[in-house]
């Protein structure tokens, strides 16, 4: 285990095309089973869900599949805890903006979900001033 209490750790940059976030996914779903994360566990299921939302909108939504553009993802674990930041390159958004996605007025809305369930399955959530950024970790509980 690293002095942080880290065990794995990496670093990446994705380009921003249809796809280019599963493999790096995978990785740290392997990554986190190695470290005794089990796939039968709902934080396991919950740390997929928020990787797939972070890094699909970062790529889509973020920096809308411009070619020219990255998004840089940090990800630490451990057995007991998981760490990630997904930054794009793109102008940002302001969560509080994003229209809840359980209100009945907007149930037939396609947007916020993936924010909803990122906050939902997530210990902590927190987006940077420009809203280009996000940084979350889950703290194991089974």
């Amino acid at each position: 285990m690293s002095e942080h209490g880290w065990s794995w750790s990496a670093e990446k940059r994705l380009p921003s095309t249809k796809g280019a976030h599963i493999p790096l996914m995978e990785e740290i779903l392997q990554q986190l089973q190695q470290l005794g994360w089990s796939r039968e566990c709902r934080d396991h299921f919950g740390i997929e869900m928020a990787l797939e939302e972070s890094l699909s909108n970062a790529i889509r939504h973020g920096n809308c599949y411009d070619t020219s553009k990255h998004v840089l993802v940090e990800c630490k674990a451990s057995p007991d805890r998981f760490w990630l930041r997904v930054t794009d390159e793109g102008n940002g958004f302001k969560p509080k903006e994003v229209p809840d996605c359980t209100a009945d007025e907007n149930l037939e809305c396609p947007g916020g979900r993936g924010l909803a369930l990122m906050k939902a399955y997530m210990t902590h959530v927190e987006y940077n001033k420009r809203g280009n950024c996000v940084t979350m970790e889950k703290t194991r509980t089974c």
